[in-house]
Parts: C-alpha cells; structure tokens; sequence
C-alpha cells in the first residue's frame, strides 16, 4: 500500500517477501479471483437451467475479459461502501443485458470466501514447494557431513559427540513434518461455498447442493460441508497457528546457525561476499550472520499473527464482520513472511560454510571428557554399580578445563585400571565410536526422508 505522497508504508511492500507471493494479495489480483467466481456461479447457474445460457456466456466473457477495472470498483465501493457491491455492479456494466443475472441467489461471502480459497490454494502451494526446498538444502548436508565430527551441546555446555549430519538430518525431518502438515491441512483450508446467507441454499432452491458442488467443481476448490454466512473459520486459525510452527521451527534453525557461527565456537558461517557485503559500519572486521538474524525477528512477527485467527472463529451466530478487517492484514502478511522466511533459510543453509577441522577441535577442546557415559556404561557392564560408577567419573571430570585429560585420569584411577587395559581405554574414550553412530543413523534418516520428499 502506498501512503499519502506516493510513498510505501509498510515494510512488507518493499523490503520483506518475494515479488511473486506479494502478487497474490494485490487488489488486482483479489479482483480477478472474485470475478472467478461470480463467472463460476453464472455458468453453474446455467448449466442447471436456473438463468439464462446467453446471459452466463456474456457475464463469464466480462468477468475474464479485463472489462472490469479495477479503477471502476474502487470508484463504486467508495460510493456504495460495500466491497462485493462494487465488483457485481462493476461486473453488471460490463456484461451488457446478461448483466441482469450477475450475482443471482448469492450473498457476498459466497464469493469472498470462495476467492479466498482459490488465494489460499495458491498459497499453500508456495508454501509447499518452500518446504521442500528448504528440507533439500538440510538433506543435502545431512549427506554430506553425516560423519563429520561435532560435538553435541545440551544446556550450552559440550555433552557427547555426534554428526552435524545428524543435526541437518534432524532438521529437515522437522521441516518434512511441517510439510506433511501443510498436506493434510489443504483440503480443509481450500474450501468455498455458495449456500447463501445464512448457510443453507435456500434461495438457490431445489438445485442448491447440485448448483455448489457445480461452481466448486469449475473452481477446483472443496465445499465447506455446513457454512454459517461464511466459511468456518477454524480453516484459518489452522493454517496460521501451523505457519506459527514453522516460524519456531526457522527460528531454532536461525539460532543454531548464530549459536555455532560466534567468534569463540566458530563450526559455520553464513555465506559472506568479501568483495562488497559489509558487516558494521564501525568494526570492519565483522561477518554478521545476518539473514539467520533476520530470520529470527521475522519469525517472532509471524508467530505473533497465529493470535487474530483463533479470536476471529468466535462470531456472533451466524456472522458478523469482527473477522473481516483483520483478516485482511493476517493472510497476506502470514503468508508473504512465511515464504521469506523459508526462501531466506533456503539460502542460509544451501550456501553455509560448515568447517569440520573446527568442529574437531571443540570437540578434543572437552580433554575427552565427552566421552564419561561411554566409559560408566563400560564399567557397569563390568560388574560396576551405575550409581558407582557415575560418582566414580563426577570425581574424575572436576576441573576437566585444565590439567590432565580424562584418559590420563582414568588410567590412573585403581578401579579403572585394574578393569581396563591402556588400549581398551583408548578405544572406549574414542569420540569417533559416537560419531560412527551417528553417521549410520544419519544415513538411514537420509535415505527414508529422500524417498519422502519427491512425492
């Protein structure tokens, strides 16, 4: 939207989203769609014998035609303070004497909800291929790296070893699961109806059903199964609270990806132009992990529009407008930053930089230390108490950052070493008898999730 002077007001008109998905929810395009409608209910209508054949040909002819300008509907909805008015009034003009059936039996919601399916289905589509994208650039290191060694990190502090393919494989499962979800949400999410005002057909008469399933068929849309005035608008509140979880699922990933690019852990980095980008204004040295940022903030605001949704499927009876206006905001917004975020995302980690020699030595940085369940799992195995033997290994890791490291300590503790010979010890402290582990289940997780993600 354009403020007064010509000037852009909102962010997401010019700095956030994709050209493309904001196309989708400019006045042209939502006009388009409506008029969809009103050709799809005409031509149903005829098709039934309910109006005249002569007259749906002529509205179907202006309803695609571009005879209905935009310009003209915005000058009659200014004048009559009624949207769907507008466009049937614009429409009417434009079909000449046939002009006289457009609209017929209908009520607005008929056609703005049934438009906004045909929007949502091409937003779900979008979102789709996102997903999947995103799950190929995770895979893609999954494979890569399923047995490069890194350590693992529980409350902050290192804890075992793994793969950071294990971590990208874990990822792109999560992502595939949002996937699944967006699959399954669709046909619930890309329904209309032409059922009239309150619901039940009523005015269409006897043809009411036969005439709904008709219009949704020319569509390619579902048929809500039992509409107030308006679709239910649980539909809605589904689809944002599950870009809500996609939004904390680009946020975990965004932060991983700050976590592990900081100075002193140093394992990725986002890709970094040194012959023009600019990291501060101030300290030139910097290589802010700038999109995972971005990534970050913007998934707070798409969270945050999970709310109107689910306030909005409270209506009085059988409507009323509380929803209208914002529903307005919500959808577009929803959508436009959930493809940014996932096309940001996309990019992050298709070009990150990913420094295995680094990861090597965070991991021996622990002075073997990561390695104590291996070596009280041993030790229970041979005749040790668990309890023992963890209290045996709390001892031995006290001030673990520096002195000996925690072969020499055990090689030297009398329970230990009456157990365990020198190169049995070395084989059990071994970091890489985790990461082969790790590598074989990345593998499997790698492989099931490829077969998943072309279907």
């Amino acid at each position: 939207m354009s403020a007064e002077g010509g000037e852009l007001f909102c962010p997401l008109d010019h700095r956030y989203g994709r050209d493309e998905v904001r196309a989708l929810f400019l006045p042209e395009a939502r006009l388009r769609r409506a008029l969809l409608v009103e050709a799809a209910l005409a031509e149903g209508e005829a098709e039934l014998g309910m109006i005249p054949a002569d007259a749906a040909k002529a509205i179907g002819r202006a309803a695609r035609g571009g005879t209905v300008s935009l310009v003209r509907v915005e000058a009659l909805e200014r004048e009559l303070s009624h949207d769907v008015m507008a466009i049937t009034r614009a429409l009417a003009e434009a079909a000449g004497e046939g002009g006289a059936w457009v609209h017929f039996g209908a009520t607005s919601a008929d056609i703005t909800d049934s438009a906004l399916a045909l929007e949502l289905k091409d937003s779900a589509a979008i979102l789709r291929k996102d997903l999947t994208a995103l799950a190929r650039a995770l895979l893609a290191l999954a494979e890569k790296h399923a047995g490069t060694a890194q350590v693992g990190r529980t409350h902050g502090q290192h804890a075992l070893p793994l793969s950071f393919g294990y971590k990208m494989a874990g990822a792109a499962a999560e992502v595939l699961r949002h996937r699944r979800r967006l699959d399954e949400l669709t046909p619930r999410l890309t329904v209309g109806k032409m059922a009239g005002a309150v619901g039940t057909g009523a005015g269409f008469g006897a043809k009411a059903a036969e005439l709904e399933l008709e219009v949704m068929k020319r569509l390619g849309i579902g048929t809500d199964e039992a509409p107030t005035q308006v679709v239910s608008r649980d539909r809605l509140a589904e689809l944002t609270n599950l870009l809500a979880l996609v939004a904390g699922t680009a946020e975990r990933l965004s932060t991983e990806v700050r976590n592990l690019q900081r100075t002193e852990i140093a394992e990725v980095a986002e890709a970094f132009d040194e012959a023009r980008q600019v990291g501060s204004s101030t300290m030139a040295q910097k290589r802010n992990p700038r999109l995972s940022e971005n990534v970050t903030s913007l998934a707070r605001m798409l969270r945050a529009l999970a709310l109107p949704p689910l306030e909005n499927m409270v209506l009085w009876h059988e409507r009323d407008l509380a929803n209208s206006a914002n529903e307005r905001i919500v959808i577009p917004h929803a959508v436009l930053l959930a493809d940014d975020i996932l096309t940001k995302l996309t990019d992050v980690f298709t070009h990150l930089e990913v420094d295995p020699d680094r990861m090597q030595a965070n991991l021996q940085s622990s002075r073997g230390t990561v390695m104590t369940e291996r070596l009280m799992l041993a030790l229970t195995e041979k005749g040790v108490a668990r309890s023992e033997a963890h209290e045996l290994l709390r001892k031995l890791t006290r001030d673990s950052s520096a002195g000996p490291s925690l072969r020499e300590r055990a090689s030297a503790e009398p329970t230990v070493k009456r157990l365990f010979p020198s190169s049995e010890l070395s084989e059990l402290l071994d970091p890489m008898s985790y990461v082969k582990a790790a590598e074989a289940k990345t593998r499997r997780v790698v492989r099931a999730l490829s077969e998943e993600i072309g279907r």
